[in-house]
């Protein structure tokens, strides 16, 4: 795994001590949890960016829809 340098430094020390202690598979579910955990919380941030920036295009294709015609309704009724 060091050879391959593809792996964080931190989940190649853990499997060293995994594999030295035996536990090698509970090494491996902890650091399947570390990582779920971060994919988990990146996904929830990128799906509130996502939204936010779906509501700016959405009410930006809105209010350009709207605007001329409520511009049209102020030149034929401004003068009363």
């Amino acid at each position: 795994m060091k050879q391959v340098n593809v792996f964080p430094n931190m989940v190649i020390q853990m499997m060293s001590i995994g594999e030295e202690s035996g536990a090698l598979d509970a090494m491996l579910d902890k650091a399947a949890a570390y990582y779920e955990d971060m994919v988990d919380s990146l996904t929830s941030l990128m799906e509130t960016i996502i939204m936010s920036f779906l509501g700016v295009v959405i009410g930006g294709l809105i209010i350009a829809m709207y605007l001329p015609i409520f511009s049209m309704g102020q030149a034929v009724g401004g003068s009363h």
